[in-house]
């Protein structure tokens, strides 16, 4: 990620011109000013004996200061410049010419000059320090995005390698002679140690798609109970481990299936993390949705640190494995599924997820005429 805007965007955007204005806003600036100084000029001439000169110069200075903030210094300046012209032009005697008969009108139509110049710098001074202010903290959020995937990816995901390494050192070791069941042991270190690290790059595979716009999701009717059942089999899930009530009338969801397994797999694996007992895996019909609930029985979460657990790379207590992927991961598949993932006390103590996504609308009984 960088934080000084390249010249042309890859995405095919406005290319950008110093000031970091795009050429766009700066054409639109221009415009605004020509297009100001007329219109101004036709709407305020038949009020030429109304309003004096003070307020026909504070109209186009406000002109000026809408068109710096709009384009920057340059249509501010076009604006300023043609606006006391028009001021001397159409509002100062001798009228339509550019002489200048009261030397009061001299001093108004400098001073405008003066100030629409000193506004024009001083609010594009603004834009370019508020500019650098937000490149500055987009650079500053930036490296400690590296810096917690750094320290995560330096643990998490060299502890599986050096794991299924190790295994596999061990099985073509030719100076050991094993026994079958510390091969069997071997093999499944290794095996647990692969899949283990398949989810986490696919985890983060995932969030870098979903950030980018780029996963797609191909909603479609399906059983819940079918998806959760899948979800369980997964060997980031410990499916004793997990206490399911589902009711047997259900709707079906309209979700992507493969998307919401992988939220199921995620949402329960972190209740197993931390609950105390089996964690209870129910759902119910709301409203034309369908709410999956996963309550465990742990420590809870402090309100404070709630929006936390759904920013990548954050554990509830900075500490421990994993790289903190599954909730921020599970709450952006579910709302790409136009649904909600949210956080509730468990009665008693601990924390339940929220997972809500849409349900297929009910059959609608024919009322005989």
């Amino acid at each position: 990620m960088s934080a000084v805007p390249a010249a042309v965007d890859s995405a095919g955007a406005a290319p950008m011109v110093p000031g970091n204005l795009s050429v766009r806003r700066r054409a639109l600036g221009y415009a605004m000013a020509v297009v100001g100084v007329v219109v101004l000029a036709a709407v305020l001439e038949p009020l030429r004996g109304r309003l004096d000169l003070a307020s026909d110069a504070m109209l186009f200075l406000l002109l000026v200061v809408t068109t710096a903030i709009v384009g920057g210094l340059g249509p501010a300046l076009v604006a300023g410049a043609l606006g006391a012209l028009t001021l001397n032009f159409l509002f100062t005697q001798p009228y339509h010419t550019l002489r200048i008969h009261e030397p009061s009108d001299v001093v108004a139509v400098a001073v405008f000059g003066i100030v629409a110049l000193m506004v024009s710098w001083v609010v594009d001074l603004a834009a370019r320090r508020a500019a650098a202010v937000r490149e500055a903290a987009e650079l500053e959020a930036a490296n400690r995005l590296r810096t917690a995937l750094l320290a995560a990816v330096g643990h998490d995901l060299r502890t599986p390698l050096a794991v299924a390494k190790a295994a596999v050192s061990g099985l073509r070791s030719s100076d050991v002679v094993l026994a079958e069941k510390d091969r069997r042991e071997l093999l499944a270190s290794a095996d647990q140690a692969l899949d283990r690290l398949s989810s986490l790059v696919e985890n983060l595979l995932d969030l870098s798609r979903l950030q980018a716009g780029a996963l797609p999701v191909r909603t479609r009717p399906v059983a819940l109970g079918d998806v959760i059942a899948r979800a369980l089999d997964d060997p980031g899930v410990e499916p004793r481990a997990v206490v399911l009530d589902l009711p047997d009338e259900l709707p079906d969801v309209v979700v992507d299936p493969g998307l919401l397994e992988r939220v199921v797999v995620n949402v329960v694996a972190n209740a197993q993390r931390y609950a105390t007992d089996p964690p209870l895996l129910t759902a119910s019909a709301v409203d034309g949705r369908v709410e999956m609930r996963v309550v465990d029985t742990g420590p809870g979460l402090p309100g404070a640190s709630r929006d936390r657990v759904f920013v990548p790379f954050q554990r509830l207590d900075d500490s421990g494995s994993g790289l903190g992927l599954g909730l921020a991961l599970s709450r952006g598949l579910v709302e790409a599924m136009a649904g909600t993932l949210t956080l509730e006390d468990t009665p008693g103590g601990g924390l339940t997820l929220v997972v809500s996504v849409p349900a297929t609308p009910a059959p609608q009984t024919r009322v005989p005429s």
